[in-house]
């Protein structure tokens, strides 16, 4: 089973203020380079509910490189993560990076593996790192938000904080959210084109 989300606000040209969803690196440049729109999030251990929240449908998007796994992203992925981990500076860097945000444009729960099976050529993640996704915390269904992302014109360099790092979704960080000149990774066109496809795959079509 598959439920829809409806209600999140539409992105206007004065957004939210600063929120910073943390996502492997790896993910974060697969959505930057248009290569998926999609992310599964069920929350972190550290999370003060232990369930995912979509405090707020603008965000910035924060690399994480804490426990990303090789075996866990498919094969034409991989040269992607030696791509993000050859621009750190490691765990003792002392400062992180962040070069997109992104508009959640729906907020999709999905409950059954099959489900997900339907969407597994969408992303950059193996069969096995969905269904840990939506078997951890099993009576907690799994949200799939579909992001527009956006480039940032200039990269946002933050002083690294104990904050940046552990397993919390949330992070806030960075100037306040703004109509700030940010370049949307797809067009309108090929961007709901995409969400199309996916909402056709979990069976949401009709809710849209």
């Amino acid at each position: 089973m598959a439920i829809n989300r409806k209600d999140l606000p539409v992105s206007g040209d004065e957004l939210a203020a600063p929120a910073a969803l943390k996502e492997w690196a790896v993910t974060v440049r697969a959505l930057e380079q248009g290569r998926q729109i999609v992310v599964l999030r069920k929350g972190g251990i550290a999370e003060e509910t232990r369930k995912f929240q979509l405090e707020s449908p603008d965000f910035y998007l924060m690399p994480a490189y804490e426990h990303q796994r090789r075996e866990l992203l498919k094969e034409q992925a991989q040269g992607l993560l030696d791509e993000v981990l050859g621009e750190w500076d490691g765990p003792e860097a002392s400062r992180i990076v962040i070069s997109s945000r992104a508009h959640a444009a729906e907020d999709i729960l999905v409950t059954e593996p099959e489900a997900l099976e339907r969407i597994r050529g969408l992303h950059i993640w193996t069969d096995d790192f969905a269904m840990e996704r939506l078997k951890w915390k099993r009576r907690d269904p799994l949200h799939v938000l579909l992001l527009r992302v956006y480039r940032l014109p200039q990269p946002i360099e933050l002083p690294m904080e104990p904050a940046f790092t552990g397993c919390k979704s949330w992070i806030s960080a960075g100037p306040p959210l703004s109509a700030d000149g940010a370049v949307p990774v797809l067009d309108d066109a090929e961007f709901e084109r995409r969400c199309a496809e996916i909402r056709n795959l979990l069976g949401t079509a009709g809710e849209h």
